[in-house]
């Protein structure tokens, strides 16, 4: 396992960290222990978690297998934002909603510290400076050792940055986003902010939320019952058939595919490496639910795409730029 600097801290990560999003709710615990175990075996030492993931298993189960290990080892990542208690500041971004749930967070991950604490989306009911500050609160308390965004705007992510250094309080040091082949329009203005500020990128959905494992292909009318965007077409969720059922994911896939055979690595590996092999990536997220899942993701990091695949994939996933502004102030970039 290779690893680098979060940002511009001095805080190192593993190439691949380990979302546990599935734990406690599609991934038994006994699963999850199991895919924790190997994951430090090989190396990795992020993982990557959420107060509402499971509502809180998912924590909860993290914490109890980390009384068996070295806590200083760990780089432990979770988030805060989204309603955990059935009342009108149960949930936000603000003070006294924060403060309630890093305790609870530190409970149920059996730890005196978080070690990335990351607020999970913009929070336009509360004033940014009351996040900022309630957040810098925790830091100097030592509760928290570094603070991160996820889903937010390029301008909402931008101004917590100028805001944080006009207040002199503590800044972000990563952004949590989706990115993936599918799903790159976040490189029009949340890199360049990312890249502008150093700050790490910490990619969730590298598999665009199953499109990208090989079960799709040109020519299907429905996805597969047992997949993901088949209960997301039922949900509602991001991923859906619906949403993605178009002939630029269509285009996407024939040459995604063509490459993974190309390169004798399956579709899931190839769609990782890509992440991988950009500059401004910090780490992908894998987020599996099974065992096997997890041995087929982590070969990903065992290789690399040769430069015509990387330059083929990024050529037939790149999003057309809208004409303006995007495409009048590409025209001039020196």
């Amino acid at each position: 396992m290779e690893y680098r600097n979060l940002g511009n801290s001095g805080l190192k990560v593993g190439r691949l960290c380990l979302g546990t999003m599935t734990f406690g709710w599609g991934t038994p615990e006994a699963e999850s222990r199991r895919l924790l175990d190997k994951f430090v075996d090989i190396g990795g030492n992020f993982i990557d978690t959420a107060d509402i993931y499971a509502d809180g298993e998912s924590e909860s189960i993290i914490g109890r297998w980390m009384k068996d290990r070295s806590r200083d080892k760990m780089v432990i990542a979770t988030k805060v934002r989204f309603e955990t208690d059935d009342h009108v500041n149960g949930a936000g971004l603000n003070r006294k909603h924060i403060l309630t749930a890093v305790e609870n967070s530190l409970r149920r991950l059996k730890t005196d510290h978080i070690d990335v604490y990351q607020v999970h989306c913009w929070d336009d009911g509360t004033p940014l400076e009351e996040t900022l500050a309630t957040l810098d609160r925790l830091v100097a308390s030592g509760k928290v050792r570094y603070i991160g965004a996820s889903n937010f705007l390029a301008w909402q992510l931008q101004k917590a940055v100028d805001l944080s250094g006009q207040l002199g309080v503590e800044k972000f040091i990563c952004l949590q986003a989706m990115y993936n082949l599918l799903d790159r329009l976040l490189e029009w203005e949340l890199i360049p902010v990312c890249e502008n500020e150093d700050l790490g990128l910490l990619c969730w959905s590298p598999l665009g939320g199953g499109w990208l494992t090989g079960k799709f292909h040109r020519g299907m009318s429905k996805p597969p019952k047992n997949s993901r965007v088949n209960e997301a077409e039922k949900e509602g969720w991001s991923e859906s058939w619906s949403n993605y059922n178009t002939e630029q994911t269509w285009q996407v896939l024939d040459t995604f595919l063509e490459i993974a055979r190309e390169a004798g690595r399956t579709p899931s590996q190839v769609a990782i490496n890509w992440l991988l092999n950009q500059s401004v990536v910090t780490c992908p997220i894998i987020g599996v639910r099974t065992f096997e899942q997890f041995e087929d993701n982590i070969k990903s990091i065992e290789w690399n795409l040769d430069q015509d695949h990387l330059d083929r994939l990024s050529s037939v996933s790149e999003p057309q730029t809208p004409r303006y502004p995007y495409g009048f102030i590409k025209r001039f970039k020196r």
